[in-house]
């Protein structure tokens, strides 16, 4: 099966059938991790089978709930914890419109992406999930939605805040923008089966 070179970019082929994995070596069934990542399980198989594609709110809860990264769902793994990422060591990889190059190690308690905010993508997507969040604009202009006050930030500008306030994260001018981002992992405590 080819793909045409404008799809390549937006498609996720590996996404799909990890995200199953995870969730069956968590024993969770469909509908549990459904509910725990506050998705229809409807939602969650179309996500499983690639029909639908994860956007990063849904990729940091179904993270936060299998007990792994965002890096690691999107199938990118440091070597040996290795300290330094290269710059194009790693192919970005686009979900929802978003763009994301791995900026930090797989398996640490941060996650760090750099993500590439198309003007329209997933602006009206509002999240609340355990953790802290730290953003870091480093080209354009973004539009922070923090409960309810909507912040502006310019290149340079930045904001750490509680993951626990509903916020929603978009481009604020047509030309996009591109940010640093880091947020921690915390993890419910009857997330373990097996222990």
């Amino acid at each position: 099966m080819t793909s045409h070179a404008g799809e390549s970019a937006g498609t996720l082929p590996d996404v799909a059938p990890r995200l199953r994995d995870l969730r069956r070596r968590r024993g969770l069934t469909l509908e549990a991790a459904a509910h725990r990542a506050e998705l229809s399980p409807a939602h969650l198989s179309r996500l499983e089978t690639g029909r639908r594609q994860p956007s990063l709110p849904m990729l940091l809860g179904l993270a936060r709930i299998y007990g792994t990264t965002v890096a690691e769902l999107l199938g990118e793994q440091a070597p040996e914890r290795e300290p330094v990422i290269r710059a194009g060591a790693r192919e970005p990889t686009a979900a929802d419109g978003w763009t994301y190059h791995q900026a930090g190690g797989s398996g640490r308690a941060m996650q760090a992406l750099r993500v590439v905010v198309p003007y329209g993508a997933q602006g009206d997507l509002v999240r609340v999930h355990p953790g802290e969040e730290w953003i870091h604009v480093l080209d354009g202009r973004l539009r922070l939605s923090l409960g309810d006050t909507v912040h502006e930030l310019a290149p340079g500008d930045s904001a750490h805040f509680d993951s626990l306030t509903p916020h929603r994260i978009a481009a604020a001018t047509p030309e996009g923008a591109e940010l640093l981002f880091v947020h921690t992992l915390l993890q419910s405590p009857d997330l373990h089966p097996h222990a």
